[in-house]
């Protein structure tokens, strides 16, 4: 059975709390999955399926309990050939740098091979009150590409 692991990029909770509700959501649902909010590299080569749920802070910036080990990816660039990944993006629109957080994991895990089920999910803060649901509903539509 294939593992998910899920990554959560949090500053005030929000961004974590979203990521534990599609975790039980998954686990309800007989999925193997596992979440993490301060991964090592181990964390993303050992999974057979990665998820990303991160929201962006300063100047469309990871937030700190994943930048170190994005910059880890980066620097030791661990080939994730062809592991399916998706990537969901909280942020506000009325700032520049707009689920910056969420593409700076879409690019990398790109750059290290691994393979999109899909587009990155935007969610807004300033249209979508309970990004959750919103979450939950696109990681249901997606899960089959995922595992």
């Amino acid at each position: 059975m294939t593992k998910l692991h899920i990554f959560a990029g949090s500053v005030y909770g929000n961004a974590q709390h979203v990521a534990e509700e599609v975790h039980e959501m998954l686990s309800s649902d007989g999925v193997e999955c596992e979440l993490f909010s301060d991964p090592s590299i181990d964390d993303f080569t050992r999974a057979d399926a990665i998820l990303v749920i991160t929201s962006t802070t300063g100047q469309g910036d990871i937030p700190p309990n994943l930048e170190f080990v994005h910059a880890e990816l980066k620097d030791t660039f661990p080939l994730l050939t062809d592991k399916p990944f998706a990537v969901a993006a909280l942020g506000d629109s009325s700032y520049d740098t707009f689920c910056g957080g969420g593409r700076h994991f879409q690019e990398l895990l790109t750059e290290l091979q691994a393979k999109p089920v899909t587009d990155m999910l935007e969610v807004d803060a300033l249209e979508t009150f309970e990004p959750e649901q919103m979450v939950k509903d696109w990681v249901a539509d997606i899960k089959d590409k995922l595992i």
